[in-house]
């Protein structure tokens, strides 16, 4: 069975049509499928997470990771609580571990933070936050890797406008096809489920429109949410996720994503201000920034995969295609 795929144009037709419907009668269509989303993930067990020992590694005590897919550090000393960090492996259409979502480390789990990088083998780092909240320092700055940093995407709301986040995110997709896999890129903010969550989705999205598959967002971010969860937090996120694939797919400009919003554009999200955004004088545009450094490697027996295998078509569909397809043999979840 071979796969229909699309052009870019008829894939932003029908999905145009799509977000229209269901942004009708004040987004209904949106918030009906998001309200759908509420439960996914919520029977998973979180015994790791749970341990006395490791509560105090969580910055927010009702967001933890799933035993099923958390990062497993090396175990130090013989400890075996040393094995734990609030980290989850995530899809993003190659594999269950295309990326690694966690929350901004904290000052004791810091090393902890950088021991996964190292033993994850690491390349890149998204970091979807500012480095201050209230006055409270949230993550390192810095370090031998590439690092991407988006400082101005409020905790639980959207950036100013859709097409600096959808600038940034294709530069670091352009990346990930560009260097071997090595190992998952990491994706943090705070908790690492609102705004990392976002950024993982829409990634993921782009990408299948490349390859000419028709976007399923809902599908995404019920995937997301069953490795870790609050994936995509709010009903304002979730719709931003349409707005940005939507503004990519008109071919990256503010008037073409308006036009394809149709009028009025989706309720709630406006390319030139969202709710709860602070103005700032610099242009958003600006505030994507890419830290470069060369850093040694450890030497790895695995045989390194290239872009093109990570992306490889049949690989991003095998997420969103029924368990019971022809081209989706595997289970849900994969050892």
């Amino acid at each position: 069975m071979r796969l229909q795929t699309f052009s870019r144009a008829k894939i932003a037709q029908a999905f145009t049509s799509h977000c229209q419907a269901r942004a009708a009668n004040d987004n209904r269509g949106f918030k009906q499928e998001f309200e759908e989303l509420n439960d996914v993930g919520k029977d998973l067990p979180t015994q790791a997470a749970d341990v006395e020992a490791n509560k105090e590694k969580n910055r927010y005590p009702y967001i933890i990771p799933y035993d099923h897919c958390r990062v497993r550090l090396s175990v130090q000393n013989s400890h075996l609580n040393t094995d734990y960090i609030n980290a989850s492996f995530v899809p993003g259409g190659g594999s269950e571990r295309d990326f690694i979502c966690t929350q901004g480390p904290l000052a004791n789990t810091t090393a902890d933070f950088w021991r996964m990088v190292w033993e994850q083998n690491v390349r890149i780092i998204v970091m979807v936050t500012a480095l201050r909240h209230k006055d409270t320092r949230h993550c390192p700055a810095d370090r031998m890797i590439t690092h991407y940093y988006y400082h101005t995407w409020p905790d639980r709301g959207v950036p100013r406008n859709v097409s600096s986040l959808c600038a940034f995110t294709e530069h670091v997709r352009q990346h990930l096809e560009a260097i071997p896999r090595l190992g998952p890129a990491v994706v943090h903010c705070s908790a690492g489920v609102g705004r990392s969550g976002t950024f993982v989705a829409l990634l993921w999205l782009m990408q299948l429109c490349a390859r000419g598959v028709q976007p399923d967002i809902r599908a995404a971010v019920e995937d997301l949410r069953l490795h870790r969860m609050w994936m995509v937090q709010n009903l304002t996120q979730y719709i931003f996720v349409h707005q940005c694939l939507l503004h990519w797919l008109s071919g990256g400009t503010s008037a073409g994503c308006l036009h394809l919003l149709g009028s009025p554009p989706i309720q709630g999200i406006s390319p030139k201000a969202q709710d709860g955004v602070h103005g700032s004088s610099r242009p958003e545009e600006q505030t994507g920034r890419r830290r470069h450094r060369r850093h040694r490697q450890t030497p790895s027996s695995d045989r390194p995969q290239t872009s093109i295998q990570m992306f490889h078509p049949a690989n991003l569909l095998r997420r969103l295609l029924p368990s019971s397809s022809p081209l989706n043999p595997g289970s849900h979840f994969l050892n």
